[in-house]
């Protein structure tokens, strides 16, 4: 098997070594793991492409190149050059540092790479680590990921359903519990939550020099977003499995909208 891995969190971030480690044993022996990540931080920037200045892309090592860019250029990177004559058979984004459960997922640079994979016809899955009272101050925060990462991903390859129908393909958002690897219950295929109060704000900061400044906050994250849903699973020591498309139809509103033909 040969794998294509990326990130949001930067070519040097821990999560990346995890899923390395992960992606190795899954290619087994006789595969490969291929890198092409941002060459700095790209949290939040969703499924960004750039579209209005070109890519700087470097090779560092042998199959490890970082590219000056988001997430979902990464994949184009790979796929249009890094990877070109090679294509993957898989693509694993992560692992992220903090949870992509619940609205988050609307703005992860991680999905947007399983993302854009996916509208590049190739199976893909993005893999994060959920931080919570419990982990955070652990040696590794990564533990629940580098534990039980793999056997989740050959999982949803083995077991999972994957459309090659046409239209928009499948891809899989994981998230793992902000638990230590001994306490994780196992895994759960469950909906996007919504915790509600998740929204994003900003916080206003002058600066010495007299200029003004805008920080972006965030909600608390160790609320629960409803029944079968992603981060309430989460919180109770499941890893949430949850199937995506790119597809942003309201498939249920879309009856009444002929109201307006």
């Amino acid at each position: 098997m040969r794998i294509l891995i990326t990130n949001d969190d930067g070519i040097d971030a821990p999560g990346l070594e995890v899923m390395h480690e992960i992606a190795t044993a899954l290619a087994g022996d006789g595969g490969e793991v291929w890198t092409v990540a941002p060459a700095f931080e790209q949290s939040g920037v969703g499924h960004c492409i750039s579209f209005t200045h070109p890519l700087l892309i470097s090779e560092i090592s042998e199959r490890r190149f970082a590219a000056q860019g988001s997430p979902a250029d990464c994949v184009l990177a790979a796929f249009h050059k890094v990877m070109v004559d090679h294509l993957p058979n898989l693509v694993l984004s992560g692992v992220n540092r903090g949870n992509n459960s619940a609205e988050n997922a609307m703005y992860s640079g991680t999905i947007g790479a399983a993302m854009e994979a996916a509208l590049q016809g190739v199976p893909a899955i993005a893999l994060s680590q959920y931080y919570g009272p419990r982990n955070v101050q652990l040696d590794d925060k990564f533990e629940a990921a580098r534990a039980h990462g793999l056997n989740c991903v050959k999982a949803i390859l083995d077991k999972a359903p994957w459309d090659d129908k046409g239209g928009y393909r499948m891809f899989y958002n994981v998230n793992f519990p902000p638990v230590p690897a001994a306490d994780v219950r196992g895994m759960r295929a469950v909906r996007q939550g919504y915790r509600g109060d998740g929204r994003f704000g900003m916080k206003p900061a002058d600066a010495p020099s007299g200029r003004s400044f805008m920080w972006i906050t965030g909600a608390n994250q160790q609320d629960p977003s409803g029944d079968d849903t992603d981060a309430t699973a989460n919180l109770e020591g499941y890893i949430s499995v949850t199937p995506m498309r790119a597809d942003l139809t309201a498939n249920d509103a879309l009856e009444a909208a002929k109201a307006i033909e």
